[in-house]
């Protein structure tokens, strides 16, 4: 049964069931008050009018505006749910996030203290391979000095040896030993064959 049937039927059961009442009761007063019974009767009747009117105003405008009212609130309250469930999807990637965040920080912390470990020790070799490279340059040089210097002193103690030969020479040539000497030389050639 659809609803306006129900009401029609409980709207029809009203009227008959009133309509029996006054019947019995206008039955027991008798004839005494026949005229006040159909007065009151009257009075009755328009009342049950008036009520049924009344409830089927009620029954015909209320229930449109509750639904109304009702899917108003239930989309609400889906809505609602919707965000809601959004929320905690958001706090719990946000409690996630944070969570992470902790170990990203010490992640972070370890790799750079490995990076600066790792760039010490390369500035380490590199600085102990320019230490090695320079020894070795300064090496090179200290030895090229020294035998320049070596030559350099061979070349004095040469001229040195030359002028001191020279003056030596000089003192013990003289003209009659020079003669001498020309001579022993003239006589070991005209010895030789050609």
């Amino acid at each position: 049964m659809t609803r306006g049937r129900r009401y029609s039927f409980l709207a029809c059961s009203l009227i008959v069931w009133l309509f029996t009442a006054f019947s019995a009761y206008a039955a027991d007063e008798g004839s005494r008050a026949a005229n006040e019974s159909a007065t009151e009767l009257f009075k009755w009747i328009n009342f049950a009018i008036l009520a049924l009117v009344l409830v089927y105003v009620f029954l015909k405008i209320t229930p449109p505006i509750f639904s109304k009212n009702a899917e108003a609130i239930s989309s609400a309250i889906s809505k609602a749910t919707a965000a809601k469930a959004d929320a905690d999807r958001q706090q719990r990637e946000a409690e996630g996030k944070f969570a992470r965040l902790e170990q990203e920080v010490a992640q972070l912390r370890a790799a750079a203290q490995s990076e600066a470990s790792a760039e010490a020790e390369r500035i380490r070799r590199i600085t102990q391979s320019d230490v090695q490279k320079i020894g070795v340059a300064a090496k090179s040089e200290i030895e090229a000095a020294e035998r320049a210097a070596r030559l350099e002193l061979k070349a004095i103690a040469a001229n040195l040896a030359v002028d001191g030969a020279e003056s030596l020479l000089a003192k013990q040539l003289t003209p009659q030993t020079q003669e001498s000497l020309v001579a022993a030389f003239v006589k070991t050639l005209e010895g030789r064959p050609n």
